[in-house]
C-alpha cells in the first residue's frame, strides 16, 4: 500500500513540477518590491484562473494529503527497522569473581614509598 502512494507521490511531483514551470510569470515578483510597487503588486491582485493555476492547486493539494498519509503510515505499524539496532548484541551477564589476594604482600599505599 505505502509503495502505491509513493509512486503516485512521484508521479504528482513530475506533474506538479511540469505544470508550475509551464505557467507564465506574473510580473514583478520580488524586483517590483523594491520600489513604487503598487498595492496590487504587493498583494498579488485578481488573476485570470487558468487550467495550469486550477492544476496546480490541485497537485498541490494532492501532493500535501499523500505526504501527510505517508507520514502517519510511517510512524505507526511494527517494530523499528533501524540496521544499528539489528547490529548491536545483548551484553553478556557479568559474573563477580573473587579476587585473588597472596598472604603476606603488603598492600599498596598512596604515597609509593
Amino acid at each position: 500500500m505505502s509503495t502505491l502512494l509513493l509512486v503516485l507521490l512521484v508521479v504528482d511531483c513530475v506533474i506538479l513540477s511540469a505544470v508550475i514551470l509551464l505557467q507564465a510569470g506574473k510580473g514583478g515578483g520580488l524586483a517590483a518590491m523594491g520600489g513604487g510597487a503598487s498595492t496590487d503588486t504587493f498583494l498579488g491582485g485578481r488573476q485570470a484562473v487558468t487550467v495550469l493555476t486550477k492544476l496546480s492547486w490541485w497537485g498541490g493539494a494532492i501532493f500535501l494529503s499523500l505526504s501527510l498519509v505517508l507520514a502517519g503510515m510511517s510512524t505507526r505499524g511494527g517494530p523499528s527497522r533501524s540496521i544499528i539496532e539489528g547490529q548491536i548484541q545483548a551484553p553478556s551477564p557479568v559474573t563477580p569473581q573473587p579476587l585473588p589476594l597472596e598472604l603476606g604482600t603488603p598492600a599498596p599505599t598512596e604515597g609509593g614509598n
